[in-house]
């Protein structure tokens, strides 16, 4: 993996999109379901600083606007290091960036979000 500065115009509508229906959802109190396109949102942006530091302060956020002790304090290192790990392309692929998980863990990612992934690639 090399350095990676530009998200791909083939991901950035369905990373724009994933964004959207967080902060929808989160605006119906549906929190589950934000914080899932959230973690969307983040396995897309994982290899592209801006948006991978974007969706961490979104994370951040989130964990803020519920309250949530564990979410705030483990967004803060991801927020200041994730940029940085992504422009190195030194990121755990898959990963969904919530403090539920470990940081450094790479996981599985979900078929549809990988295909869109690839098709990117070949743009």
């Amino acid at each position: 993996m090399g350095l990676h500065t530009t998200m791909p115009e083939g991901l950035k509508p369905v990373y724009r999109q994933e964004l959207l229906r967080a902060k929808s959802d989160f605006d119906k109190k549906y929190y589950q379901q934000s914080w899932r396109h959230l973690e969307r949102a983040h396995i897309l942006a994982q290899p592209y600083p801006v948006e991978h530091t974007k969706v961490h302060w979104k994370m951040l956020c989130f964990g803020i606007a519920i309250k949530n002790v564990k979410e705030i304090l483990g967004q803060i290192p991801r927020l200041l290091f994730g940029g940085i790990k992504s422009f190195v392309g030194k990121v755990p692929v898959g990963n969904t960036g919530g403090a539920n998980v470990p940081p450094f863990l790479p996981m599985e990612i979900p078929k549809d979000l990988l295909d869109i992934i690839n098709r990117s690639k070949n743009l």
